[in-house]
């Protein structure tokens, strides 16, 4: 458990890293540069993180998964992605951290509470729910009052986060069984 624990926390931090510097970077094709940004891809992914480690190892697990993930990724962002003059880079930072946390432990607990239902219902419905709370906490956050188009942005983002969390029901079902799961 602890090589896929440390493996599962360390790519938590990744995925918060990359999705911080990712969105920072609209969609210039199609028109899209103010309805979506690159983060709104790589996020949801954290979400599959959180409910196999919860599928797998329980609640108390996912979340200390969750924290870690939340640890690593907001140093690492600090360091590599925020530039400290800029007030846009350290809201993103602020936004980030605060939507990630509150989402990630929502999603640990509805998850929980769903866990005996077929088996997407957990994952899909906390994915849903938390992935709603999260982009409109973090955009909000973010760029509210900066000019930036945080709330077209935010909705382009949660299309697309519930058509990832829809995809990653793919390989949530196909590590079911790599991972034991735990009985509650």
């Amino acid at each position: 458990m602890n090589k896929i624990f440390l493996t599962l926390s360390f790519l938590m931090g990744f995925v918060v890293l990359a999705s911080n510097y990712l969105v920072q970077f609209p969609i210039k094709y199609y028109g899209l540069q103010d309805l979506l940004t690159y983060g709104a891809f790589s996020y949801p992914v954290a979400f599959l993180i959180t409910d196999l480690a919860n599928r797998s190892f329980g609640k108390l697990v996912a979340r200390k998964i969750v924290y870690i993930g939340f640890i690593i990724g907001i140093l690492f962002t600090l360091i590599f992605s925020t530039n400290f003059a800029d007030l846009i880079s350290l809201r993103i930072a602020i936004g980030s951290g605060t939507a990630f946390i509150i989402a990630q432990l929502l999603d640990v607990q509805i998850f929980d509470q769903l866990r005996k239902k077929k088996w997407f219902v957990a994952p899909l419905a906390s994915s849903l729910i938390g992935s709603t709370i999260d982009t409109f906490l973090f955009f909000s956050i973010s760029f509210y009052g900066t000019g930036v188009p945080w709330v077209t942005l935010s909705l382009g983002d949660l299309v697309v986060k519930i058509l990832v969390a829809l995809i990653m029901l793919i390989p949530f079902r196909l590590l079911l069984g790599t991972f034991k799961e735990v009985k509650v």
